[in-house]
């Protein structure tokens, strides 16, 4: 397993839970200083810096891209794959194929988290989550064809309500027979949800592909009181080798929420 942090380079979402939030080249260079693997890149579109600085700078600083996010789609342009619109579903999923492409210059993922919207008054839970599988099965596709994966991110209730469970979303994959598409758990929305967080990881291991590490209050894990000790056992059974990921509040501050995040990553996973 590879310990990843968050940067973020959309300062109007200054506040949000990302640790990083500086220009790309000082997020690289304070990433590499504090031990990290890699980082987990949040940008308005696909891009980030001038063209092929990223690469430059990942190299510079012996880093990885561990996974690229699409929040900004929903967030800024209000865009989602289960929109009861088919003209904003298709460009949600425009909006996500550039992700993937992006990322995929890395070997990285792209996420699917807020852009899988919600089940609204306009349409059934049978028809988003028809919207759901349809998108997932077509951009799992081109993750695929680009030389990666996608990531489907289950959130919790106040967040989503079409899959709020691990073990859940993990069946639905299975039965829409959905390829080239994992899923992220994340252990905030997780301790809202889960009974055991641990067993979910378990029963769900077969499509795991990224792990957001966060504590109960979404802040850098031992910040909060969710038990890490069995969630990492639980991982290590996986044989899991991806990325724990530390998307979480810059609080107290970005450099003390990485220094807690990278001490507690060797701690448990080292």
């Amino acid at each position: 397993m590879k310990s990843c942090v968050t940067l973020s380079l959309v300062p109007a979402l200054r506040g949000g839970p990302w640790i990083l939030w500086d220009e790309l080249s000082i997020g690289l260079e304070k990433a590499h200083a504090l031990g990290f693997d890699a980082v987990e890149l949040f940008t308005e579109d696909a891009s980030a810096g001038k063209p092929g600085e990223l690469a430059h700078l990942l190299e510079k600083n012996d880093l990885s891209l561990g996974a690229v996010g699409t929040g900004a789609g929903k967030v800024i342009q209000g865009l989602t794959i289960t929109s009861s619109d088919q003209a904003v579903r298709e460009q949600a999923k425009s909006f996500i194929v550039e992700m993937i492409y992006f990322g995929a210059e890395f070997a990285a993922p792209a996420i699917i988290g807020s852009m899988q919207g919600n089940c609204g008054k306009e349409s059934t839970v049978a028809d988003a989550r028809k919207y759901l599988g349809d998108a997932l099965s077509f951009l799992g596709e081109k993750a695929s064809q680009a030389g990666t994966f996608l990531l489907y991110e289950p959130l919790n209730r106040y967040e989503t309500n079409l899959f709020n469970h691990f073990e859940e979303a993990a069946d639905f994959l299975d039965e829409m027979k959905i390829e080239g598409v994992r899923l992220l758990a994340d252990l905030f929305h997780m301790n809202i949800e889960e009974k055991d967080i641990a067993s979910s990881l378990l029963a769900g291991a077969r499509r795991l592909g990224h792990v957001h590490y966060a504590d109960s209050n979404r802040r850098a894990v031992g910040f909060g009181h969710t038990p890490i000790e069995p969630i990492a056992q639980a991982l290590k059974k996986t044989d899991f080798e991806g990325y724990i990921s530390a998307e979480v509040f810059d609080w107290p501050d970005p450099e003390s929420a990485a220094k807690q995040t990278i001490s507690s990553f060797r701690k448990h996973f080292s």
